[in-house]
């Protein structure tokens, strides 16, 4: 009998501190059926969606993106951490619990008119996924929906792209 995608997802408790029970996606992609259940699922919240390009952030977003893009016959764009990409690009600023980070995108990379489906890994505060919506925003393109693998509900990450079409294929309740 087939496991679920949950059952693939390893757990452990009090990482990086005390009370956080850390979901390791890494476990989901070492196994080739975590894997393919993973990448299936997401395609299937691809179903009914009309876009033209996906975008994924650096770097697990990668990892989940691509694969999407490729089964759905669309192209890819890699939302970069500051500095690593080598054209003229677009940022982002977002805040991390202790500070901020910054992301970029080739200013190339999205068509105005463009509409674009978000992919990543996980879904915690939102500060990430907020940051690449707002770069393809800037290049003109539409984000038409966000789709991640997990979901770390109490950590409220919805409330910050409340004005997106936003899915995962898990949801835990807690942080």
């Amino acid at each position: 009998m087939a496991k679920k995608l949950e059952e693939h997802v390893v757990t452990i408790p009090d990482f990086p501190e005390p009370g956080i029970m850390f979901r390791d996606v890494t476990s989901i992609i070492q196994d080739p059926e975590g894997l393919r259940l993973a990448i299936n699922g997401l395609v299937g919240l691809t179903m009914g969606v009309d876009f033209d390009v996906i975008v994924g952030p650096e770097s697990r977003g990668f990892i989940f993106g691509v694969p999407v893009a490729y089964l759905t016959g669309k192209g890819f764009v890699p939302v970069r951490k500051k500095g690593k990409l080598p054209r003229e690009t677009v940022s982002e600023k977002y805040d991390l619990e202790y500070g901020q980070a910054e992301v970029e995108m080739h200013k190339d990379a999205i068509k105005p008119g463009q509409k674009v489906l978000v992919v990543d890994d996980l879904i915690a505060t939102g500060g990430s996924a907020e940051a690449a919506c707002k770069l393809v925003e800037k290049l003109g393109g539409e984000v038409v929906r966000l789709i991640f693998v997990m979901e770390l509900a109490g950590l409220e990450g919805r409330k910050k792209l409340e004005k997106y079409n936003v899915d995962s294929l898990i949801v835990y309740p807690g942080k």
